[in-house]
């Protein structure tokens, strides 16, 4: 007799995800943290070490909302298997603070993002995030903001 569906191991990480996502719109870090492993683990393509820790986790939150304080995620397709979450998500904000060096444009961004998890213990213990920050950088200068 094998595991349900609705039980299965990549349904319960899916719905982890579902509900870290939700938090983050919510702006609730600590019920974001709570779903993270103590050695949680940070992958951002094109950085060349890795971050760690629930306190990484919050710094990067925190970065993206004192620069985006209206930031707000849409999960456009999501799916898991094992202890794996595949998400492709849809971001955006407005610029009110600064980011990356650039002052405070004003500009509305949207910009996607493709990020892999990996679930240990009913945790969030890694990921693995390929956002498209050519694009979001491009909307900061001026050169592909959504409402131009």
């Amino acid at each position: 007799m094998g595991t349900s569906p609705s039980h299965s191991p990549g349904r319960a990480a899916v719905e982890l995800l579902r509900d870290a996502f939700a938090a983050l719109n919510r702006k609730d870090l600590d019920a974001g943290t709570e779903m993270l492993t103590e050695d949680f683990v940070i992958n951002i393509a094109g950085m060349p070490f890795q971050m760690h820790g629930r306190d990484a986790w919050r710094q990067n939150v925190s970065v993206m909302r004192a620069a985006f304080p209206d930031f707000r995620v849409r999960i456009e397709d999501i799916f898991g298997s094992g202890d794996r979450v595949a998400v492709l998500l849809t971001m955006r904000g407005t610029h009110q603070g600064e980011f990356r060096g650039i002052p405070a444009t004003g500009r509305r961004v949207e910009y996607t993002s493709a990020e892999l998890y990996r679930v240990a213990d009913g945790r969030i213990a890694e990921e693995w995030i390929y956002s498209d920050t050519e694009t979001l950088m491009r909307q900061l200068d001026g050169a592909g903001a959504p409402d131009a």
